[in-house]
């Protein structure tokens, strides 16, 4: 059996998603920017899809600005933010300290430009809450980011609350929303939120697309120049058809979120049920207030890394947390700041479900997970030390 368990890192192209896209690899390939017809047409597929991606957030169509990923969206988000802030005096920002390093490391580069950086603490269930916010907003904060939900241990943070706080105080406020967009419900307007980023291969779109929400008003720092698209804040030829694969592979989450919400909560309850039985294990954040699709363990006395190519060889596609810190050798920054020792840090598994995903793959990962934990800790020195009353448990 092959089982795809590993949708936070990326997620399978629908054909929806697809389908949409190839009128413009082929008899539509004209550049929007150009006046002639077939160029035009391009263009309004860009309208279009700009439209789409608008009614799916709650926003308007001119606050969408289409960029490469999430990753981008990130760094433009905070740039333009702290470039605002500075303009008026205030060179404060609050952030989490488990951040995607998207985020994270864009806060490195402004705290060497002189930005005083907050990390919120998260506690072990991995959230903070709009009073923690509150308390850290000073006179010269500039801007909030927190992300909507967490990409390696799913817990989902209390983004509505925190953004009505940030627009009463005056602060600008931005979310990484990759992990939650075409997952949860997004409403940037009810949600009070300023900035927002998004990419389509986590809801079944293309790669190398993604998208900034700016809330009209909220001026943006480019970081890309040469040319005037997006409005002239993101140069470069719109990726038209990757543009419109994401648009309707999020018009098609979003219309089918209550379906497969109600799917996959129920396969993610059951594989957690059955792995939480595994003697010296632990669930990574809040068993309800997660992703529907994000199940997140640690076990004792094994390398994350051992699981992994245990479980390929048995068809299962899993990961250990980030795939974009998958080549480190460090322990996961989200587990460590949800108070997991390097130790217990290091044999951490992220299995991510989709609505593809069923029930029989399920009763397999459940049958196969618990024996390569028992075939590795059975070939670990340190488990037999444990076992023997020379090292203590942790878990």
């Amino acid at each position: 059996m092959n089982i795809y368990a590993d949708n936070a890192a990326t997620t399978k192209m629908s054909r929806t998603a697809i389908e949409a896209m190839l009128p413009y690899m082929d008899g539509c390939y004209g550049n929007p920017s150009s006046l002639h017809s077939l160029g035009q047409r391009a263009a309004e597929a860009l309208a279009k899809s700009r439209k789409d991606i608008a009614a799916c957030l709650g926003a308007e169509p001119q606050e969408i600005y289409f960029t490469s990923g999430g990753s981008e969206a990130d760094n433009q988000a905070l740039i333009s933010a702290a470039a605002a802030g500075e303009r008026k005096g205030k060179k404060h920002i609050i952030s989490t300290a488990f951040e995607h390093h998207a985020v994270l490391h864009t806060l490195e580069k402004l705290k060497k430009q002189g930005f005083e950086i907050e990390l919120l603490d998260v506690g072990r269930e991995g959230t903070v809450t709009a009073a923690q916010v509150e308390k850290a907003i000073r006179p010269d904060t500039c801007l909030v980011t927190i992300m909507f939900a967490n990409n390696e241990i799913g817990s989902i943070l209390p983004i509505a609350e925190i953004g009505a706080l940030c627009r009463q105080k005056g602060v600008l406020f931005h979310t990484d929303a990759v992990q939650a967009a075409g997952h949860l419900p997004i409403d940037v307007k009810a949600q009070k939120i300023d900035l927002l980023s998004l990419s389509a291969h986590k809801f079944h779109g293309p790669k190398g697309t993604g998208v900034l929400f700016a809330r009209k008003g909220v001026p943006l720092v480019n970081l890309i120049e040469g040319g005037a698209q997006e409005r002239g804040k993101r140069a470069g030829t719109e990726n038209i058809p990757a543009i419109a694969g994401m648009a309707a592979a999020l018009k098609e989450a979003t219309a089918r979120m209550e379906e497969n919400t109600a799917k996959v909560t129920a396969l993610r309850d059951r594989l957690i049920e059955g792995l939480s039985k595994i003697p010296h294990s632990a669930l990574s954040g809040a068993k309800d207030l997660r992703l529907p699709g994000n199940v997140h363990f640690c076990f004792e006395g094994i390398e994350g890394e051992s699981l992994l190519l245990l479980l390929d060889e048995k068809g299962i596609c899993a990961s250990s947390g980030s795939a974009c810190t998958s080549g480190s050798l460090d322990p996961s920054h989200v587990l460590l700041a949800i108070g997991r020792s390097h130790e217990i840090a290091h044999g951490s598994l992220r299995l991510s479900l989709c609505e593809e995903n069923t029930d029989e793959e399920i009763a397999y990962m459940l049958a196969e997970i618990p024996k390569a934990v028992e075939q590795l800790r059975g070939m670990s020195p340190l488990w037999r030390d444990k076992i023997n009353g020379k090292r203590e448990f942790l878990l």
